[in-house]
C-alpha cells in the first residue's frame, strides 16, 4: 500500500524543520499527529432513530471507516434523556486513514467553507490539540446535498504528541492547516 501524501510530506520536510526550528536533540520529541477524532452529536435522534443511519452513512463516506454509536451515560430528565438512548457518533482516525483524512480536510473541505478566513488559532486546548468546529458537512465533495436529509455540525479534534501549543500550531502550520492571521495593529 502506497504511503499517504501527507505523510510523506512530514518525513521529507516538516520532520527536519520542526527538529532545527525547536532545537530538539532526540526524534522522538518531534511533535506529530496521534489520532484525529470526527463526532457528530444526534439529539434529534431520541425522537428519530433513523437519523442515527443517515448519519452514520455519512460520516463513513467522509471518513472511510465505520462510526462508533455512543450512548447517554445518565439520565437527564430536563433533556428527556435516558441513559443508553443513542445521542451521537463518532470516528477515530489513526495511522495512514488519518493522514488521508486531514490532507482532504485541508486541501479539499476547508477551501470550499464560504467566507473562509482561516482556522482561529485560539481553537487549542493547552495540551496541544485542535478542535474544530464545523457548521455543516456538505463542505465534503463525498456527500451529496440532494440524498442528505439536513446540515449537521460536526467536532473534529486532532490530538498531536507534544504538549505545547504553539508546537502543534507550527506542525499543522507546515502540514498546510490555514490559521488566520494576527493583525499587528
Amino acid at each position: 500500500m502506497n504511503q499517504p501524501r501527507l505523510k510523506k510530506i512530514y518525513q521529507k520536510n516538516v520532520v527536519n524543520e520542526l527538529k532545527k526550528q525547536f532545537n530538539l536533540k532526540n526524534t522522538h520529541q518531534i511533535p506529530r499527529l496521534s489520532k484525529i477524532v470526527v463526532n457528530i452529536g444526534l439529539s434529534e435522534a431520541k425522537d428519530n432513530i433513523k437519523v442515527l443511519d443517515i448519519a452514520s452513512v455519512e460520516l463513513a463516506a467522509i471518513t472511510g471507516q465505520k462510526p462508533l454509536m455512543c450512548m447517554a451515560k445518565q439520565s437527564i430528565s430536563n433533556f428527556k434523556l435516558r441513559q443508553g438512548m443513542p445521542i451521537g457518533i463518532k470516528v477515530t482516525l489513526r495511522s495512514a486513514m488519518m493522514y488521508e483524512f486531514l490532507d482532504r480536510l485541508i486541501n479539499v473541505a476547508i477551501p470550499r467553507i464560504r467566507d473562509f478566513r482561516g482556522i482561529e488559532p485560539n481553537g487549542f486546548d493547552s495540551q496541544g490539540n485542535l478542535n474544530l468546529g464545523l457548521s455543516e458537512q456538505y463542505i465534503f465533495p463525498e456527500i451529496s446535498v440532494e440524498k442528505s436529509d439536513k446540515a449537521r455540525g460536526m467536532n473534529i479534534t486532532i490530538v498531536t504528541t507534544t504538549k505545547k501549543d504553539e508546537q502543534a500550531k507550527v506542525l499543522l502550520e507546515a502540514l498546510g492547516m490555514p490559521f488566520k492571521k494576527r493583525d499587528n495593529k
